[in-house]
């Protein structure tokens, strides 16, 4: 798959820093619209030492983090919201239906469904291979960067 945008160019639109930006690459993107991103899952993700020792599996909650991340860089690649950052403000519909381990790469698939202004729904899913791993659907604000004293 082609990489459109590697890891700097994703923290140059979301405000995401190791070891929480979660996404390696985007293959895909239309702005506004739509966002394909790549995650390689090495054996050195911070949660597989102890999500669970033996038997290490992606915590689902970092797979819709994965795919909010893919959506918020769909959404603030807009002009208008450069410099934004994009909070949750709702998940629903989450479904985990395969384990992500240290190996695989995931394909993220989101799709903005609606947008309007500075609140939003995406529906989102990850795959390892043409396997669905796990899909949500996601509620954002867009919201301005508070500066920290």
């Amino acid at each position: 798959m082609a990489v459109l945008m590697d890891r700097a160019q994703i923290m140059e639109l979301i405000p995401h820093r190791d070891p929480f930006l979660l996404i390696d690459e985007i293959n895909e993107m239309e702005p506004g619209v739509r966002c394909v991103a790549t995650k390689h899952m090495t054996p050195e993700e911070f949660w597989f030492k102890g999500h669970f020792p033996g038997m290490p599996v992606t915590p689902g909650v970092l797979l819709v983090e994965m795919m909010a991340q893919a959506g918020a860089v769909a959404m603030l690649a807009l002009p208008r919201n450069k410099g934004k950052i994009g909070m949750f403000s709702g998940i629903d519909k989450a479904k985990f239906r395969r384990q992500v381990v240290p190996g695989d790469t995931l394909r993220l698939e989101v799709s903005i469904v609606k947008n309007l202004g500075r609140i939003g729904v995406g529906e989102g899913t990850a795959y390892v291979g043409d396997e669905v791993a796990a899909s949500a659907q996601i509620k954002f604000v867009l919201v301005p960067p508070v500066e920290q004293e």
